[in-house]
């Protein structure tokens, strides 16, 4: 599987307390390329602390388990949140029927205070809100422009959203002015403040504005809107741990390998191996991270992607 993944980026860590942007897909499945997966994606049990996944799909479906006891189905159209906290593990597969797999996943920081918070799992599916003849959104955390507002609980101040906007459509959406932006644009084509961004492409503006000024291509375009208050912590992120410190990501790396009741255990997950181990930690002190410069006068800042090729 190849994935696009625009944050962290050398130019920016964060958009609001969103610290990790994966974008995935349109993957054709086909069950005979690997007879014993079926193809597509099964990510056995691995370990996450200090943070909330945010899993969003476009097309295909997927089964969540996590050692919260959560089990359900990742479906277009509603946003799975699962809060770490301390520590958790849990498993995507594939479903059966999928034969196109295309969607996100997202990950927050979770803030210092709630760090040690308990796990747990939310499942939403928005409503399509029309956006007055130029699109339409689903609001999946947070609230856009007072069209539409997600129950989903997180730690810090936050938005997501899908919008999808019609052929050279043209929208200013109102957007809080204490929040920074990010524009992920899924296909077709879309200018940011009148910077065009291509598909894979994460625009990110600071915050400020009262209005966020989209202009879709003669393709339309189908793009996600995340947004935050600036997120003013440092973090150490490495593997699939959030933490403050090097000497913090070492302890959780032990203890994921040593089976520490920390992270609990996913039942239910059939796949061919048990578990994820951990890699090897790199040989050098691992440096916290903050948020980058301001964009500045001449428009937002475009991070492209950092391709990687995910082998499920």
């Amino acid at each position: 599987m190849y994935v696009r993944r625009t944050l962290p980026h050398r130019n920016r860590s964060f958009v609001g307390a969103w610290c990790f942007v994966d974008h995935y897909g349109p993957d054709e499945i086909d069950p005979q390329t690997d007879p014993e997966t079926g193809g597509g994606m099964d990510l056995p049990p691995h370990p996450h602390t200090g943070l909330q996944t945010v899993s969003w799909l476009f097309e295909g479906e997927l089964e969540h388990r996590d050692s919260g006891g959560a089990a359900g189905l990742i479906r277009p159209g509603e946003v799975n949140l699962m809060t770490s906290g301390a520590g958790i593990a849990h498993s995507e597969v594939t479903t059966s029927g999928t034969t196109r797999l295309h969607g996100v996943q997202l990950w927050v920081a979770l803030p210092d205070s709630a760090r040690a918070t308990r796990r747990d799992f939310q499942h939403h599916a928005p409503a399509e809100i029309e956006l007055r003849g130029v699109g339409s959104a689903r609001v999946f955390v947070g609230e856009l422009a007072g069209i539409d507002r997600s129950p989903v609980r997180t730690f810090t101040p936050l938005l997501g959203a899908e919008v999808t906007l019609h052929p050279g459509a043209a929208v200013a959406l109102a957007v809080d002015t204490a929040y920074e932006h990010g524009v992920l644009l899924d296909t077709g084509e879309v200018s940011v403040e009148d910077v065009p961004i291509a598909p894979g492409d994460l625009a990110c503006v600071d915050a400020g504005p009262e209005r966020l000024r989209l202009r879709a291509g003669a393709a339309g375009a189908r793009l996600l809107l995340l947004g935050g208050e600036p997120f003013e912590e440092e973090i150490v992120m490495w593997w699939n741990f959030v933490g403050r410190s090097h000497d913090e990501i070492v302890a959780y790396r032990q203890g994921w390998e040593a089976g520490s009741i920390r992270f609990g255990t996913v039942k239910g997950y059939a796949g061919p191996v048990a578990r994820i181990p951990a890699p090897p930690l790199p040989a050098v002190r691992l440096r916290p991270r903050g948020r980058r410069g301001p964009a500045g006068a001449d428009g937002p800042v475009v991070t492209d992607e950092v391709a990687a090729v995910a082998e499920a």
